[in-house]
């Protein structure tokens, strides 16, 4: 369902920002992206393969200027690694399909939530609100947010 684009797609369809981060392992400047302060009822896709990695209801405000998730929709849509670039120790995140840079992961998230906070560049993903998960393909998500009673 979903598949990693050629290189040659990826540079077509990806903004310069967009490919750094997600294809040479870059990061975007804090406090000036498009989803850290983007709290509307949702999913985060991989920007390059549409596959859903985030939902809204698991985004807090880390205070850190990235979008910040306790936990993935699915665990099994990351991969982590480890990273010991810029002189200190981490545990990148990639998305499994797409192979694409997220961001990284680390133990200082909320504890009632788990105590995880996943740190992650807009610039990997796309967010889609709750109102239209349906048109575009995403309708089975529609049951990770409660109802409202009318």
């Amino acid at each position: 369902m979903y598949q990693r684009p050629s290189a040659e797609e990826l540079r077509r369809i990806l903004t310069p920002l967009q490919y750094r981060v997600t294809q040479e392992n870059d990061t975007e400047p804090p406090f000036q992206n498009p989803y850290w302060k983007e709290f509307r009822e949702g999913i985060y896709v991989d920007i390059t393969t549409g596959e859903p990695l985030f939902s809204s209801q698991d985004k807090f405000e880390s205070g850190c200027g990235w979008p910040s998730f306790s936990r993935p929709i699915s665990p099994n849509r990351l991969e982590e690694k480890e990273d010991a670039s810029h002189g200190m120790l981490r545990t990148e995140v990639r998305s499994k399909i797409g192979d694409a840079h997220l961001g990284h992961v680390f133990e200082d998230g909320p504890p009632e939530r788990g105590g995880l906070r996943y740190c992650i560049n807009s610039a990997s993903l796309r967010f889609i609100p709750k109102e239209e998960l349906a048109a575009q393909g995403y309708a089975e998500y529609l049951s990770l947010f409660p109802q409202e009673q009318e």
